[in-house]
């Protein structure tokens, strides 16, 4: 069974030297298993808070998540999670940062009986024979895509995403988008996916919500209609533009874009 997650009422209020900062204000959100869920918005807005209570990273001041139907506790085992920095160990191998989680979790034993299956990962993201390198001798791109095998190994009903192409360039980053849709095909994971950028948000989802400055709510949830498999022509559809400028619009009314 893959995870379905229920936000309801999550606020998010941080105490600092200065006072209290709201950075979340009753957000709701539905998310269906093995969906694609972008969230876009300004920065600050508290996308980033949103995704790392979802993991368990950070608690909410209110509110409450269910995961399946049941109140999310501490238990978070089927969830993992992918940041925008790519956290590799510089003194371990690909090979080795892969099979990290596992190492932790379930001992050196079952770290060897994972190791065919590691390797598959780095052979269908394009790292087959790189496996023996280490970080500093990875391009960014190719340190994300061990960022993304690390956290695919642990075998997630969950996968969370935190700008995790941000610092890439635009031709590995088109690159990664289809790299991330055929494994999300492949492994039915579902995926939370932080965003800045627009088009990236309506490319790769099947619902895209957009956030308001802060404090963080939810304007609006946009469906997509565009068809799949998602290519290079997918820009190219009605759909693809339409959503696009949906999103923009909504930016301008609140003031975040402003067209010179």
């Amino acid at each position: 069974m893959t995870t379905s997650l229920e936000l309801q009422h999550i606020g998010k209020v941080y105490q600092t030297r200065t006072g209290e900062v709201q950075a979340l204000s009753h957000v709701h959100l539905s998310i269906a298993p093995r969906s694609f869920v972008s969230i876009v918005g300004p920065s600050g807005c508290g996308k980033s808070t949103v995704m790392r209570i979802i993991a368990g990273l950070e608690q909410p001041s209110t509110g409450s998540i269910k995961k399946n139907g049941e109140d999310l506790k501490n238990h978070r085992d089927d969830m993992a999670v992918v940041f925008q920095k790519d956290v590799l160990l510089a003194w371990r191998s690909v090979l080795d940062n892969v099979l990290f989680p596992i190492e932790i979790k379930h001992g050196k034993k079952q770290k060897k009986a994972t190791v065919d299956k590691a390797m598959q990962l780095l052979k269908s993201v394009g790292l087959e024979g790189f496996e023996q390198k280490y970080p500093h001798e990875l391009s960014g791109g190719m340190k994300q895509r061990v960022a993304i095998c690390r956290a695919l190994i642990q075998d997630p009903q969950l996968l969370l995403m935190d700008e995790p192409f941000g610092a890439l360039d635009a031709l590995t980053r088109e690159q990664m988008m289809y790299d991330l849709l055929r494994l999300s095909d492949t492994y039915q994971f579902t995926t939370v996916f932080i965003t800045h950028s627009i088009e990236e948000a309506v490319f790769l989802s099947d619902k895209v919500v957009v956030m308001s400055g802060r404090p963080g709510s939810i304007v609006k949830e946009i469906p997509s209609t565009l068809s799949r498999p998602r290519n290079g022509d997918t820009r190219k559809e009605p759909e693809f533009t339409e959503h696009v400028s949906a999103i923009r619009s909504i930016f301008q009314t609140q003031g975040i874009l402003a067209e010179a």
